[in-house]
Parts: structure tokens; C-alpha cells; sequence
């Protein structure tokens, strides 16, 4: 078995926690993880992606090549666009479908999701209305995870005993809520694709 992720999104979205928590999850499925992350200016909505490889056997680089991702993990959709050379032929994408408009000429939404849905292989989620309907926005990202979950080599249950690792320091209820927020968009996922 072998993953390779990447996570991609702009600062302050969560990627860097949904990169933790697949992380948690793989070691704790016995896998071997190597992984990188690129800030770019996040205190300013900058681009933020991290290259995540998973495999049973150990892993030399944490680098993924033009055309090898097996999926792309987007909380934003430009981000996700930017990176769709990275992707395999039959690699997925999973995309939040809500900008988040940080510069003056944000292309067209439309534009940008037209050219998502070409990827024989997509998932397209308003996480944001996920989360919000949830009653916690900032579980966003804990839907995106969920609605990638299927594309993982991951058990589900793995990644809800990472979520409940990494967020017991913030009490139950936050816990609780990022746990929804994962099983929300794994249902979405099943029921869409």
C-alpha cells in the first residue's frame, strides 16, 4: 500500500491540523509516514500545501512528483487547481467549494470548479454549510478530511481516534464537534460518488 497526499489550502484554513491528524492515524495503523510543509505567508492568506506520503514500507523522500499524487486534499478550490499537475491519472481530488477571495483578481469560481469537475475522479463539498449547519465553522476542514476519507488507506476509525488524540486538550465538546464535522463528510462523500 502506498498514499501520496497532498494537502492544500490557504493559512489559517487547517491543513497543517488535517496533515496532524492523518499523521496520528497512520502511526497508529502501523504505516510509515514522510511528510513536508510549505507555509508560503500564511498570516496573510498565503498558500499553504503539505506533501504527505504514506506507504507499508519505509519511504526514502517526502517529495511527490509531477503526476504521482493519488489525491489532493483542497480547503480552498484555486488551491486545488493549483495543484492538479501534481496528480496521477487516476487520482481524486476533494475540494471545498467556497473561495476564499484573497486577492483583488480571484479568478472566477465557476471557472475554477468547471475545470475541477473535468478530473474523472472529484468530490466537490461546501464544507463551510457542512460545518456551519454542524454549529461549528471552524470544522471546515474536519469535513474536507471526512469526504477523503474513502480515498484514504486509512480505517475511519483510525481517524476519529487521531481527532479524539488531537483535540483532547480542548475538552470533549471540541471533540465531539470535529467528530461530527469527519463523519458529515464522509456521508457526503458516499452518497455523492
Amino acid at each position: 500500500m502506498k498514499k501520496d497526499v497532498i494537502l492544500a489550502g490557504v493559512g489559517g484554513q487547517g491543513i497543517l491540523t488535517i496533515s496532524a491528524i492523518i499523521g496520528i492515524a497512520a502511526v497508529g495503523s502501523g504505516l510509515y509516514l514522510k511528510q513536508n510543509e510549505i507555509h508560503g505567508m500564511s498570516q496573510r492568506g498565503g498558500d499553504v500545501h503539505s506533501n504527505l506520503r504514506l506507504s507499508d514500507k519505509t519511504i526514502a523522500s517526502d517529495l511527490i512528483l509531477t503526476g504521482q499524487a493519488d489525491l489532493i486534499l483542497s480547503v480552498e478550490p484555486m488551491e486545488a487547481l493549483r495543484y492538479l499537475p501534481m496528480l496521477s491519472t487516476d487520482g481524486w481530488v476533494v475540494t471545498n467549494t467556497v473561495p476564499y477571495i484573497n486577492i483583488p483578481d480571484y479568478p472566477s469560481i465557476d471557472k475554477i470548479l468547471a475545470e475541477i469537475v473535468k478530473i474523472p475522479h472529484n468530490i466537490m463539498i461546501d464544507a463551510e454549510k457542512i460545518a456551519r449547519d454542524l454549529g461549528f465553522l471552524r470544522a471546515a476542514n474536519m469535513v474536507i478530511l471526512g469526504a477523503s476519507s474513502p480515498c484514504l488507506s486509512i480505517a475511519f476509525a483510525g481517524l476519529e481516534d487521531a481527532i479524539r488524540e488531537f483535540f483532547k486538550a480542548k475538552g470533549q465538546e471540541i471533540v465531539d464537534f470535529n467528530l461530527k464535522a469527519l463523519e458529515a463528510g464522509r456521508d457526503f462523500a458516499l452518497r455523492n460518488n
